[in-house]
């Protein structure tokens, strides 16, 4: 079995779903915390300067959709055929455009930045919302109503998605009133009991 070193901060951010991919595998890794202090130091051996990293057998992969995408073939967490699975990367992909609208917003409410949080919610955050969630309820009808996102059994993307979901609906309550089938299919991840054992056992994290 390769020898498995994921680097990020003491957060969930864009390093969650590769934890929980691990988690869900069963497969031991070194889960890598890093400070500020330390960053000073790491930044400069990074491939492009951020992190998350993978190490695989001290080869070193950055990006965390290359990361999950990579965890998830190698786990079996990508869809059933090559066609769910490019469906798949096709939500993550469009999910990514839409938290790079939000994403400074976030910062605000993660306090990492000042601003006015009921301002961003109505200029910045519902809008980028109703842009992308009308798609994804009616994927989510579309397959079923069966608790994924794709085809009939866990993806990385069903993670990606539960994980934002919960975070934001934290944060701004009522934010998938509209979008009851999102909502739903979001529950539904979160109740499976692999990752309630995995979020019982997680360090507790404002990000």
């Amino acid at each position: 079995m390769p020898s498995y070193k994921l680097t990020y901060w003491n957060g969930r951010g864009h390093a969650e779903v590769a934890r929980q991919l691990f988690h869900f595998a069963g497969v031991p890794y070194e889960d890598n915390r890093v400070t500020m202090e330390e960053w000073a130091t790491l930044k400069a051996k990074m491939p492009f300067a951020q992190v998350p990293l993978l190490e695989v057998d001290g080869k070193q992969l950055p990006q965390s959709y290359a990361i999950n995408r990579y965890l998830a073939k190698e786990f079996g967490f990508v869809g059933a055929s090559a066609f769910d699975s490019a469906w798949v990367d096709a939500i993550a992909d469009q999910y990514k455009d839409y938290f790079n609208e939000i994403t400074a917003a976030l910062t605000v409410f993660m306090g990492f930045a000042q601003g006015d949080k009921p301002k961003l919610v109505k200029e910045v955050i519902e809008p980028a919302r109703d842009k992308f969630f009308p798609a994804l309820e009616k994927i989510a009808k579309e397959n079923g109503n069966n608790g994924h996102f794709v085809g009939t059994r866990l993806t990385w993307v069903d993670l990606l998605l539960a994980d934002h979901i919960h975070t934001v609906s934290t944060i701004i309550p009522g934010f998938l009133d509209a979008y009851p089938t999102v909502a739903k299919t979001a529950a539904y991840i979160e109740n499976v009991p692999k990752l309630k054992e995995w979020i019982a056992k997680r360090p507790v994290n404002a990000f």
